[in-house]
């Protein structure tokens, strides 16, 4: 059996997976601001696992992992106010099993990619949420050279003055902007709106990277079928003649996504 998290800023999710991929039981909780709270929710919610014996886990974490070396140290979260956690060790020490840590949107990413490779072998990955992240998917492994990019800090012109991206095209932006979230906009105004801000950064990754494929994934990404055809517009006007748009598609599995990344990343560190 293999242990999957996903701690998000407000709440974690925690999946207990067998060999073949599926799911055989989850719980959710609040994620607590407290970082020491938090490890004691945890822990509360594992010994509350009808399945116990792991043989390895894996945690997604929403924010910047220490790549100098393997101590799975997490330097800054982007939705929590959590700096230098020494996640992998506190997991290791909760669950006395090895430990994997990665970036839940690289994580998300993977496990949607993996499920195009037969048809796509270069995926790009973009989860629209709370902030906006990516992840290059080559061959149906995270692309090393791109894992650490943070593609929603791109500064990008808005309304006269450069803005980072994420201020002014993710779900949180657009909450600030209409006082909506994504699921309760129907006005097609305000997703033509929505559109054109997502396509003036995706353009830039598209042109960078030159993906086969694009999967969007996140809060915003599940409503892709309302925004879809004028995204696709805006994109073939700034396209160029030295690279191609390549085929969107939405997440399959967005709830999901990160878990089974985590199972799929575990998988390929046996």
């Amino acid at each position: 059996m293999y242990l999957c998290i996903d701690i998000g800023g407000t709440k974690t999710l925690l999946a207990v997976l067998n060999k073949q991929g599926s799911i055989v039981e989850s719980i959710k909780f609040p994620t607590p601001q407290d970082y020491d709270q938090f490890l004691q929710t945890l822990t509360e919610s594992i010994d509350g696992l009808e399945h116990k014996n792991f043989d390895r886990v894996c945690s997604a974490a929403p924010g910047k992992i220490s790549r100098k070396d393997s101590t799975g140290v997490v330097l800054a979260f982007s939705n929590l106010p959590w700096e230098n956690i020494p996640l992998q060790a506190d997991l290791e020490l909760i669950t006395h099993t090895p430990t994997l840590i990665e970036n839940d949107s690289k994580l998300a990413g993977l496990s949607e990619a993996i499920l195009l490779k037969d048809t796509y072998k270069k995926a790009l990955y973009v989860t629209i949420s709370t902030g906006i992240g990516s992840v290059m998917v080559v061959d149906g492994v995270i692309d090393v050279v791109l894992q650490d990019s943070e593609v929603g800090h791109m500064l990008l012109e808005h309304e006269g003055r450069f803005e980072r991206w994420e201020k002014f095209a993710s779900g949180k932006a657009i909450y600030n902007k209409y006082q909506m979230k994504a699921s309760d906009i129907e006005d097609p105004r305000i997703w033509y709106v929505i559109a054109h801000n997502i396509a003036v950064g995706l353009i830039n990754l598209i042109a960078s990277y030159t993906p086969e494929v694009v999967i969007i994934g996140g809060g915003v990404g599940t409503h892709l079928d309302k925004f879809q055809a004028r995204l696709e517009e805006d994109l073939k006007i700034y396209s160029s003649p030295m690279f191609s748009i390549p085929p969107i598609f939405k997440a399959q599995r967005p709830e999901e996504a990160v878990i089974y990344g985590c199972y799929e990343y575990i998988q390929q560190h046996i």
